[in-house]
């Protein structure tokens, strides 16, 4: 149940992040609400038609969907109220549902009978796959491709699940809040004290 409630807090979460960078570029209603939708359950979309391990999570669930658009509708509504929440509250929500979308991803890879390595990357896929969408349709340089510490914590966290779980039998359930707890504390302390990576530049001699 405690993964079930931040799932929703992740989707939630990853909704707003999209209505709100649709909002910075001045969409109509219709192009925020696909936005904040399309961020909420991208990644994981992707991960299960890669999968092919039957139908869409929110074909035979539609409760992740319904909560990307009711919250994507709301944030529209509100976004323009004086009340603002504190700067750290939208990050530190954004990581946990990362670290939680990161250990399902995860989950359902080993679900689907795939190997360690395909685990780790359906993990990844379904933390940054979301965003990814969202950056691309509104002309951005995605997240994962810029120095934020956002894709890394995500392979750590897989890497950790992968591995307590398929060398070390620990069970699936401690194996995937291992992983998550990983992801998240990577994901905070790089929020914390603005950590980033290095970068990768070649001069143009001429």
């Amino acid at each position: 149940m405690l993964v079930y409630w931040l799932d929703i807090i992740g989707t939630a979460v990853f909704a707003i992040s999209g209505v709100l960078l649709a909002g910075k570029l001045r969409m109509d209603p219709f192009g925020v609400l696909v936005l904040g939708v399309v961020t909420a359950v991208g990644g994981g979309t992707i991960r299960d038609m890669a999968l092919d391990n039957g139908p869409v999570f929110w074909v035979k669930d539609p409760t992740d969907l319904v909560v990307a658009m009711v919250t994507s509708m709301m944030t529209i509504l509100l976004v323009r109220q004086p009340r603002r929440l504190p700067k750290w509250i939208l990050p530190v929500l954004d990581a946990v549902g990362l670290a939680v979308f990161v250990g399902i991803g995860v989950n359902k890879s080993f679900l689907a009978a795939t190997g360690p390595l395909i685990a780790v990357c359906m993990g990844v896929l379904t933390g940054v796959g979301g965003g990814i969408i969202r950056d691309v349709l509104a002309r951005e340089v995605p997240m994962i491709l810029r120095t934020e510490i956002y894709a890394t914590a995500c392979i750590v966290g897989g890497i950790v699940h992968a591995v307590a779980w398929d060398t070390f039998n620990v069970p699936l359930e401690q194996a995937c809040m291992l992983g998550m707890a990983c992801t998240l504390a990577i994901r905070l302390a790089a929020i914390r004290w603005r950590l980033k990576l290095p970068t990768f530049a070649l001069e143009d001699r001429q």
